[in-house]
């Protein structure tokens, strides 16, 4: 995909410190975005900051809990304050519990569904105004094969995913009138942080392998490339789907 132009626009990105949030903060920064680098990891947000302004960029780093809907406030208005409205939005932040559902505390069960599908919708809720009266606006998030297939030890992270999945076909069709789109990104097998328990295990890994038609887990700079195409003029006509990403994992 050629790159995007996207001067002019701000992009917030949550769960930015790492992983795919990283790749997609790099990329649209490289596309000319202004990056709202938001997560709970101040010490990786410096960094993901310091490179982005080492190749040119413009960003800003904001320490927030996305499950919490005072420290969302107060990001509004720190990310309006330091870098404008927001155009694009990019729903990253995640996160996994495997276990047998039987084994799941309600705590456990709950902090999943709070971090992958709550904080959807508080950032949603309080973001999405930025976009409207512009005729423009994009908002991303990251669902997964999860959304659409499942494994055992999968049962919140699956219940939150296929949950997102709902919610961008439902706010896709709010917005499409006024320029706004909506979409998901289904990342297959990526060897980013959370799927670290799979890679280091030899075996697991393998096994892994196995099952994904092309051979070899993701390059995150494809998330990038994507979430970059998707923010673009380009995209405008694609509204309340969901794109995988996964090496052929779902067509089997």
């Amino acid at each position: 995909m050629s790159i995007p132009n996207l001067s002019g626009k701000t992009a917030l990105i949550t769960g930015a410190s790492k992983g795919l949030g990283k790749a997609m903060a790099l990329a649209l920064s490289a596309a000319g975005a202004k990056i709202a680098l938001v997560s709970r990891d101040a010490s990786k947000l410096s960094d993901v900051h310091t490179e982005i302004k080492k190749s040119g960029g413009i960003a800003e780093f904001f320490v927030a809990d996305v499950t919490s809907e005072a420290q969302i406030d107060k990001l509004e208005t720190e990310v309006s304050a330091r870098l404008g409205k927001v155009q694009i939005l990019i729903n990253n932040a995640g996160i996994n519990v495997r276990k047998n559902l039987t084994d799941f505390t309600l705590d456990e069960w709950q902090s999943v569904l709070n971090t992958n599908l709550t904080s959807v919708f508080l950032m949603s809720r309080r973001f999405v105004p930025h976009m409207r009266g512009t005729g423009y606006g994009r908002v991303l998030c990251m669902t997964s094969i999860m959304s659409h297939v499942s494994l055992p030890q999968r049962s919140a992270y699956s219940a939150s995913k296929a949950a997102v999945l709902g919610l961008i076909r439902a706010l896709a069709l709010e917005l499409a009138a006024e320029g706004i789109t909506v979409n998901g990104i289904s990342p297959g097998p990526f060897a980013t942080e959370m799927n670290q328990p799979i890679v280091n295990n030899a075996e697991l890994n393998a096994q892994f392998l196995a099952n994904i038609p092309v051979g070899q887990w993701g390059k995150v700079e494809d998330i990038g490339s994507l979430a970059g195409f998707l923010c673009s003029d380009a995209a405008s006509f694609i509204t309340g789907t969901d794109i995988l990403i996964d090496g052929g994992w779902c067509a089997r």
